[in-house]
């Protein structure tokens, strides 16, 4: 029975791990900016490709392969400081404090024209670069082989989720985060820059998604088609979680990725919308999601 549970365990745990890394970059960019961002999935994709790209060359140039784990924090960095600053100052600004479809359609607008960009620079055909799991290599323990690059991405997560906690509460620019999502009149009554402020979170967020799109690679390579499907899921695990919840962001990653196995073990033809349904179930319970609170809307 073990042998059959703990695979499944790691493979949905690797698998939430990934999915976490987008939905916690749109619930944080969320629950500061207050923007519904449709084009998070994007950056995903971009960071997946640019991973694969760099990871390619390194391989090509006949450089130290073990420079393919930097290269892929490297990359989600890369398209942080390409696009972070740029679209918050170009586009989102415009988008504050507008209603949910304005942002929904802008957003859009952003997503195809992110598309679009890709399929220019990098082609419509599929990008694969394996060299950082097959480094990494497998452990057999009794009968169940683990690829340890799976376990690595589990242990990403966890730092990520405890660094993003850490940041909030014990620095000073988390301080100042917390205080805008409190309150943005009142912190920009007292001084606080908020426009620095969400350049910042927005920044962060699209390295998050990047980051997401890049750890992918040596699983799942790059392909056409890949921002779409990665941004329906997000806005699920979103949803699930509470939107602008980290810590249910991580949970709710956690229920799609042992959802999506399960399905795969036990009902594959419910593969594709196994994540949907635990996101339907969850929301007939609790509309605001496990972490989300009601909340007074300002008019």
């Amino acid at each position: 029975m073990l042998d059959t549970l703990i695979p499944l365990a790691v493979d949905g745990l690797a698998s939430a791990a990934l999915i976490f890394f987008v939905a916690v970059g749109l619930t944080l960019v969320f629950s500061v900016l207050r923007v519904l961002n449709v084009a998070h999935g994007s950056f995903y994709a971009i960071g997946a490709y640019v991973a694969a790209s760099i990871g390619l060359w390194i391989a090509s140039a006949g450089l130290n392969p073990w420079l393919s784990f930097p290269a892929l924090v490297f990359s989600a960095a890369i398209v942080a400081a390409l696009f972070g600053p740029l679209v918050e100052r170009c586009l989102m600004r415009w988008t504050y404090g507008k209603s949910e479809a304005i942002q929904i359609l802008v957003t859009f607008g952003l997503f195809l024209i992110l598309e679009d960009l890709q399929r220019i620079v990098f082609g419509v055909r599929s990008l694969a670069e394996d060299t950082p799991m097959q480094l990494l290599g497998s452990t057999q323990i009794g009968d169940v082989v683990y690829l340890n690059y799976q376990l690595l991405l589990i242990g990403l997560a966890v730092i990520v989720v405890v660094g993003l906690r850490i940041m909030l509460t014990k620095t000073r620019i988390g301080r100042l985060v917390t205080a805008v999502v409190a309150d943005r009149e009142m912190a920009q009554s007292i001084g606080i820059n908020t426009n620095r402020v969400f350049i910042l979170s927005f920044t962060l967020g699209v390295f998050l998604a990047a980051l997401g799109g890049a750890l992918a690679t040596p699983t799942a390579g790059a392909a056409p088609g890949l921002g779409a499907e990665t941004m329906v899921l997000a806005f699920a695990v979103a949803a699930i979680g509470g939107l602008g919840q980290i810590e249910g962001a991580a949970l709710a990653a956690i229920i799609v990725g042992l959802a999506r196995v399960l399905a795969i073990y036990f009902a594959p033809s419910l593969d594709a919308v196994a994540p949907y349904i635990v996101m339907l179930v969850v929301l007939l319970v609790r509309p605001y999601g496990l972490f989300g609170q009601a909340a007074t809307r300002r008019i």
